[in-house]
């Protein structure tokens, strides 16, 4: 197992992401919220977690939806995956959207989405006359079938 170091400063009382088990690829982020949050059904509401990291070059943290949370309410990450670059050092806030049919509310300490260390790949693009011909081609939107 490769170890990334991450540096976290915790607002008093947010809580450090944590495993739950030994093969999990995501961590659990928690809401950080002075008051309950109630998110109506087809709204969204940003949710604080306390929480700030410092993560090495080269990596990027994926916030991702509790499959849990969307089964079962239908709430779900909405810029899924959101990316935390490793260059922010801002309080990370998590999108979540009410998809559900019932309100749905978010709880101080509740775990609201999973956390994802993810190495990045820097792409350099490069401007072309003309692209290599493929099987594909153009087709796009469901143009190979179901």
């Amino acid at each position: 197992m490769n170890t990334v170091e991450i540096k976290c400063l915790a607002q008093d009382g947010a809580k450090i992401p944590e495993y739950k088990t030994a093969g999990a690829a995501g961590c659990d982020v928690c809401a950080f919220l002075p008051e309950d949050v109630i998110i109506k059904s087809g709204m969204r509401a940003m949710i604080p977690t306390g929480l700030s990291f410092s993560i090495p070059e080269g990596f990027e943290i994926q916030v991702r939806p509790r499959s849990g949370l969307a089964s079962k309410n239908g709430v779900t990450v909405l810029n899924t995956p959101g990316t935390i670059d490793s260059d922010y050092r801002g309080e990370v806030k998590v999108i979540l959207i009410n998809f559900g049919s019932e309100d749905f509310v978010v709880k101080n300490g509740e775990r609201i989405a999973q956390l994802v260390v993810a190495p990045v790949t820097v792409g350099k693009f490069v401007s072309v006359d003309f692209l290599d011909e493929t099987e594909r081609g153009s087709g796009g939107f469901g143009s190979t079938g179901k």
